[in-house]
């Protein structure tokens, strides 16, 4: 079985990020999404264990795809898992650099790992969690950036919590 990963902090999982999800699920027979903290990224606006469920049923519907959370490399993550493949989304050459450097790290740790980088699909290239967390805060309409089975969850989490986390 030729099982990749497709990685990301999803806060929260976009619509770009599932249709290379989706992308990859037709490339591989198993797709395990690697919902991870970064570390670079300060002040999420969903919990681990939100961003988890988020992802969940976003991908609901894809019978060879499952998602967990991991904390630590993932290199780490693809070998325990038994995968081939790393596969990224790249929208733009800033994307492609830090993911061809990551690559070669994870091949470094993990020899024979390969890292797949897919181009965004033209109506997403635009598209980030960055984006669709503005339009969570100013409750602007999500269905054009966010899967639409997740955008009830979103906006129940954003009343519950006032549509702001850890300092927002």
């Amino acid at each position: 079985m030729r099982t990749a990963i497709c990685s990301g902090s999803f806060d929260p999982i976009t619509l770009g990020h599932l249709d290379i999800i989706q992308r990859a699920a037709a490339c591989f027979d198993q797709i395990w999404v690697c919902v991870s903290p970064n570390a670079e990224k300060r002040s999420p606006m969903f919990t681990p264990e939100q961003k988890l469920l988020l992802v969940q049923t976003a991908i609901a519907d894809l019978p060879n795809v499952k998602a967990e959370l991991f904390h630590g490399l993932l290199a780490d993550f693809a070998a325990a898992h038994e995968a081939c493949a790393i596969v990224r989304g790249v929208r733009n050459l800033s994307d492609f650099d830090i993911e061809y450097q990551m690559a070669l790290i994870n091949r470094d740790l993990c020899p024979g790992l390969e890292t797949m980088l897919l181009p965004a699909s033209g109506a997403y290239q635009h598209f980030s969690s960055s984006l669709a967390r503005e339009m969570i805060r100013y409750r602007q309409p999500l269905e054009k950036y966010l899967p639409g089975s997740i955008v009830p969850l979103v906006e129940e989490i954003a009343e519950r919590e006032g549509g702001h986390r850890h300092g927002q």
